[in-house]
């Protein structure tokens, strides 16, 4: 039996009624006792019915629920057909709804393109991710994670936008902020190290971010040069947040080992319980890098840099004024409990001397000049990418499935994983 995933409106098909089918039982299981509460809930928001799945959810009585529970599943639509997995998909976002004009990017699980929506005309990056490679390494829980912060970061100027994600059989799309200033690393590379002023500036905007997520008890766990980003103005985007870790308390702490090597705390090298003062410890392990040219304790032998991390005394060379040389000190204090920011997180950094000379207000409203322009034409200026990826071909694939077929436990497993992916902003955020 052919099952056709596009329907007319109000038709169950085969998608919909597994995505029901996933949301039911993942409702049920947390609130066996309160699904009339939350039906109630769903038809009392006038624009969540207008939604089809919600549509077919409200349609199906409560009686039947055994009877859906226990149904014998059709066969699956090929995966080169359009379907959205998740309960809260974006009924209207597809790839086709986009030109996708350049690779500006790549990752272990795929590729960030510059892409143009065909309706808007306006420009995103699109980041498109594969879900057989992410299910593979077992790194779902990772990318929801950085889903549910990008749905966070509204708030922050300092932090990449995520305007709506959706995904198909095979992908997930976030579709995000176009950032097109290159990223700190590059010109980092270009110029080797930063003079004081500038990297104040970048060190600021970057505890500012820091500072932000931590209040949501987020713990970013990434902070580098390649995940920060500028902007066409040259003010701090942070970005990628696939390695966040949420809820974590003032107080609480984590132990799973992640992060990039040059920039890993002694705590979490020693796989000891941390917190987020390891932010504060990659911070500083950044503004060296600025200062310096390389990051504190490096050495291309990963195991010496290891060794120089959790042992050898921190280094610094005389061309810095005292009060970069102190807070260095501070951030990059091997014992967690006596780093700066460890007794009061953002305070203590946005406090020291070395900001001083920051107006923290002007700083969050963008009122200060930034130290370098990246001088972008627009949209389609590229310069400050790497040619390594801008000159790459862009994939006939990225805009549609494959056509090989996909084994019924593998869409059944992606779609248990990536539940809930796809996001919209609320109606009235437009407005």
């Amino acid at each position: 039996m052919t099952v056709k995933t596009e329907a007319a409106r109000g038709t169950l098909t085969y998608s919909r009624m597994r995505g029901m089918v996933a949301i039911l039982i993942a409702f049920m299981k947390q609130r066996r006792m309160g699904l009339n509460d939350f039906i109630q809930k769903i038809a009392n928001n006038s624009y969540a019915c207008k939604h089809p799945e919600v549509q077919s959810i409200l349609k199906i009585s409560q009686p039947q629920e055994p009877e859906l529970m226990n149904a014998n599943p059709s066969p699956l639509p090929s995966p080169s057909q359009q379907i959205n997995l998740g309960p809260s998909s974006h009924p209207h976002a597809k790839p086709s709804d986009f030109h996708f004009l350049k690779v500006i990017g790549k990752g272990s699980f795929g590729k960030v393109l510059l892409a143009r929506h065909k309706a808007e005309e306006a420009f995103y990056a699109v980041k498109v991710l594969q879900k057989k490679a992410i299910l593979k390494k077992k790194e779902e829980k990772h990318i929801m994670s950085e889903r549910n912060v990008l749905l966070k970061n509204v708030r922050h100027p300092f932090l990449v936008g995520l305007h709506f994600s959706f995904q198909t059989a095979d992908k997930l799309y976030f579709v995000l902020d176009y950032i097109n200033g290159g990223e700190l690393f590059y010109h980092l590379q270009r110029e080797r190290c930063f003079l004081e002023p500038r990297a104040r500036f970048y060190a600021a905007e970057i505890a500012s971010a820091l500072g932000y997520l931590h209040s949501l008890n987020i713990v970013y766990r990434d902070l580098k040069p390649e995940n920060i980003l500028l902007d066409s103005q040259g003010h701090i985007v942070l970005t990628d947040f696939g390695l966040c870790k949420e809820n974590i308390e003032h107080n609480g702490t984590t132990s799973i080992f992640c992060g990039t090597p040059e920039y890993l705390a002694p705590e979490v090298l020693h796989k000891q319980p941390y917190d987020r003062t390891v932010d504060w410890w990659c911070l500083g392990a950044v503004l060296y890098e600025m200062l310096y040219g390389l990051p504190p304790f490096y050495s291309r032998n990963t195991a010496e840099m290891y060794d120089n991390i959790l042992n050898k005394p921190l280094q610094l060379k005389p061309n810095i004024t005292n009060s970069a040389r102190h807070l260095l000190e501070g951030l990059l204090q091997k014992e967690r409990t006596k780093r700066l920011g460890a007794k009061d997180d953002f305070m203590e950094i946005k406090n020291h001397v070395f900001f001083s000379l920051i107006n923290w207000n002007d700083l969050i409203n963008k009122k200060i000049t930034p130290p370098f322009n990246p001088n972008v034409s627009g949209p389609s200026d590229l310069r400050h990418f790497d040619p390594e990826f801008t000159e790459e071909p862009v994939p006939n694939s990225i805009g549609r499935s494959p056509d090989s077929i996909l084994l019924t436990a593998s869409i059944k497993e992606a779609a248990e994983a990536f539940l809930g992916f796809s996001y919209a902003p609320p109606m009235d955020s437009f407005l």
